[in-house]
């Protein structure tokens, strides 16, 4: 008898030292014999590295092998810095271009603009590469050289940069300032949260309090993909008293189950917050939007957050990669996760929504009401202004991009009329000149029609050629309806070609409908106390 339990015993919970070594053998031997002995030649690293993928995919999507090009994100966090020359690359046409570069560092200093097409990075040709490829072959060790090839609107002929790299720091706060009419309103954008962010946060408050007296302070959370949990608690700690609880995590192992509480004096522990949040906010900005509602010291305002409740370290392995690993879950004030899916493990590893039915309530420090299961839902909702079909069409086609190219080719300085009629007829030419078309939802019903008709043996009718030319008609009338708003994303556009990310942030603030609606709830105290109090 004794013997027959101890081996259901094993059964049930065998030794997993026994196990990782005895499949570790087979995979050795699997993954050995196939790299010698198939019949075509495979490469070995490929080979290795999807077995890997596949390992971790089984897992959460945010457990992954960080390769040595990957580093540079890591370090980012990390240190807040990483060794490069200082500019921010993307897609613009299929083409790697420069988003903006980087005040201060060697890629400003030199002479690179916004808009440049990079063609080569040390003789290596980019066109196949993606920017984050390219980015990466301009970073390195600080006081190295890299060359850059690029293509500049209005010079036939390719021009060469050689930059140096410099260790460049990264802010987590991107921009600070004053929004509403009296410019009383304190406004931080915070992009991430690596290394000295508490720190960041707390100098642009005390910048903001030294120019004037606060009415209220908004706090920039919008596509923040979170960052360090530490930073996360250091930027509660400025708003909250010491000693509150700001997360908990919880893990399969003792080790990782900490409670992380606020351990400063803060520095405005009454000044009125609203946290604005959207999609995109994910992880540490959770953490701190969510900590913020459930103590009831700031209203959230926007739309709902990402729903990442998953905490990762990263462990660092041979041959300069290292592993990302989820080890825990994290909880809030009231106690819930904020975690929006579970992952089954399985073949599939299918991610399973928690139903409505099934989310559980809590209760903020006030007593509001407030769920589990979906990230953290705004006090106050507010979606982003949505772009028509014809603002997106030229967006993907980077008509305002190539715009705003060739016209700081031809200007020094952006002209004080650069919301003017003849700006704005400028570029009417501009997209007639590229031949520029999209298609409206009606077009493709009416073609579905004709096709119909035509099948048929039927003659297309005559009044689908006179819709055919309502709907163009309708589309040309639409570059005046949408006027106002075409305007403003191109001066958005030309404001980057001239004052850098920082110049447009400033530009963009005064449009900006969440901005403005947190505004309005920091300037009605009734509304803002009715919001944090148990009977909202």
């Amino acid at each position: 008898m004794v013997s027959s339990l101890a081996v259901l015993g094993f059964v049930r919970n065998p030794d997993i030292y026994f196990l990782i070594k005895k499949n570790f053998t087979i995979f050795s031997e699997v993954y050995r014999e196939v790299s010698l002995h198939y019949v075509d030649e495979v490469n070995p690293e490929k080979l290795m590295r999807k077995g890997i993928s596949a390992m971790l995919g089984s897992l959460d999507p945010y457990t992954v092998l960080i390769d040595e090009a990957q580093n540079q994100n890591m370090e980012i966090i990390t240190r807040g810095s990483y060794g490069g020359v200082g500019m921010d690359v993307g897609y613009r046409g299929g083409k790697v271009v420069v988003i903006a570069p980087i005040e201060g560092y060697s890629a400003h200093r030199k002479g690179i603009r916004s808009g440049d097409v990079i063609t080569e990075v040390n003789g290596v040709d980019v066109d196949d590469l993606k920017p984050e490829e390219v980015q990466n072959l301009t970073t390195g060790e600080p006081g190295t050289t890299v060359n850059l090839k690029i293509q500049r609107y209005g010079i036939d002929h390719p021009l060469t940069f050689e930059l140096e790299r410099q260790r460049v720091e990264v802010n987590n706060v991107n921009y600070t300032g004053f929004v509403g009419e009296q410019k009383d309103v304190g406004y931080i954008l915070l992009n991430r949260f690596s290394q000295n962010t508490g720190e960041e946060i707390r100098r642009a408050i005390k910048n903001l309090e030294s120019e004037k007296e606060l009415s209220g302070l908004v706090l920039d959370l919008r596509n923040n993909p979170g960052g360090l949990l530490e930073e996360a608690v250091a930027t509660v700690d400025k708003f909250v008293p010491a000693d509150q609880m700001v997360v908990e995590t919880r893990g399969r192992l003792n080790q990782h189950n900490s409670v992380f509480k606020t351990s400063e004096s803060p520095m405005a522990p009454d000044l009125p917050l609203v946290v604005l949040q959207n999609g995109g906010s994910a992880s540490a900005s959770e953490i701190v939007a969510g900590a913020l509602q459930d103590l009831d010291r700031a209203v959230i305002l926007g739309e709902q957050s990402f729903g990442k409740g998953l905490v990762q370290t990263v462990r660092q392995l041979s041959y300069n990669t290292a592993l990302k690993l989820t080890i825990s879950r994290y909880y809030i004030p009231s106690g819930r996760s904020i975690q929006s899916v579970t992952y089954t493990h399985d073949d599939s590893n299918n991610a399973v929504v928690k139903p409505d039915s099934m989310r559980k309530a809590y209760k903020t420090r006030n007593g509001r009401t407030v769920y589990d299961g979906d990230g953290i839902s705004p006090d106050v909702k507010v979606s982003a202004k949505k772009p028509s079909l014809l603002q997106t069409s030229l967006m993907q086609h980077n008509i305002f991009f190539e715009f705003a190219n060739q016209y700081a080719a031809q200007h020094d300085s952006l002209s004080k009329e650069a919301r003017s009629d003849q700006l704005y007829q400028d570029f009417l030419g501009f997209v007639e000149q590229r031949d520029f078309e999209y298609r409206l939802p009606s077009e493709r019903y009416l073609s579905k029609i004709d096709s119909s008709l035509s099948d048929a043996q039927m003659p297309s009718d005559t009044h689908i050629q006179a819709l055919r030319q309502k709907i163009q008609a309708h589309k040309k009338q639409a570059f005046e309806r949408e006027r106002t708003d075409l305007e403003e994303m191109l001066y958005l556009e030309l404001i980057t070609r001239y004052k850098g990310q920082k110049g447009q942030t400033e530009a963009s603030l005064p449009f900006d409908r969440m901005v403005n609606r947190a505004i309005d709830v920091l300037k009605n105290s009734n509304r803002y106390t009715n919001i944090l109090t148990v009977s909202n």
